[in-house]
């Protein structure tokens, strides 16, 4: 676990890399119609897709915009990465007594007022019902090859440990558009990555973590410019 200097220390870092970088428009991002594309992050926990996603726009290698973070707690990482980078975050908790249609409100109706495109889930843990003005424009990314080792209660550690203990050679990620089931939505892209004989469940969640880092922001920007289409289950490269 990180100490609090170490906590404080990437903060900084985060913070710095996007002061750095608002002054001056890397060139790359200058002309990108995707730079107009709104984004709300989604939540639960340390954070990392979201600070992944932050460093990249920082070194202008990623163009659509965060405008919001989403927490399913008041506690989270995240929630640090987002106050030290200047974007606006809210926390919608998921308490027993409120209902799908009162916690959907809770989470799209902040990104109604900031007229948030898309929605991009990063390691949010709560199920969330996808109303109908947002159907298609939330996206998120699990640490498997779905179908495989999806579903209710797969999720971080518990995914990895699921694919050694099967003795599966092969996993990998997948970026797929969110509806009202776990891990269910079309597949928007997959990228694999081989079990080693000496892995153990954290080892392997680095090296699938390491991917999601490259996959989620290039599957994002293709999505946000036009460039694949969804028909159905299947998805299509266009040329925009």
């Amino acid at each position: 676990m990180s100490s609090f200097k170490e906590r404080e220390q990437e903060n900084h870092e985060l913070a710095s890399a996007v002061e750095a970088s608002a002054g001056s428009e890397p060139a790359r991002l200058a002309n990108d119609p995707a730079r107009a594309a709104r984004l709300a992050v989604l939540i639960s926990g340390g954070g990392t897709t979201l600070r992944n996603l932050l460093e990249l726009r920082a070194r202008g290698e990623f163009a659509p915009s965060i405008e919001l973070v989403i927490s399913s707690s008041p506690d989270t990482r995240g929630l640090e990465f987002a106050r030290a980078a200047g974007i606006p975050t809210v926390v919608a908790r998921k308490t027993r007594d409120l209902d799908d249609a009162t916690y959907s409100r809770q989470v799209f109706d902040p990104c109604r007022e900031r007229r948030i495109d898309w929605v991009v889930m990063g390691g949010f843990l709560k199920h969330v019902r996808i109303p109908h003005d947002y159907a298609g424009r939330v996206v998120n990314i699990h640490p498997s090859l779905i179908p495989a080792f999806s579903g209710h209660g797969m999720y971080g550690l518990k995914v990895h440990q699921a694919v050694l203990d099967y003795g599966a050679a092969l996993t990998g990620c997948t970026v797929h558009l969110v509806d009202d089931d776990y891990d269910r939505g079309p597949i928007l892209a997959q990228r694999c990555v081989p079990v080693l004989p000496d892995d153990d469940a954290a080892t392997l969640q680095r090296r699938v973590f390491r991917e999601e880092c490259r996959l989620y922001p290039e599957t994002l920007e293709k999505l946000v410019r036009g460039s694949l289409r969804v028909e159905g289950r299947r998805v299509r490269s266009m040329r925009v």
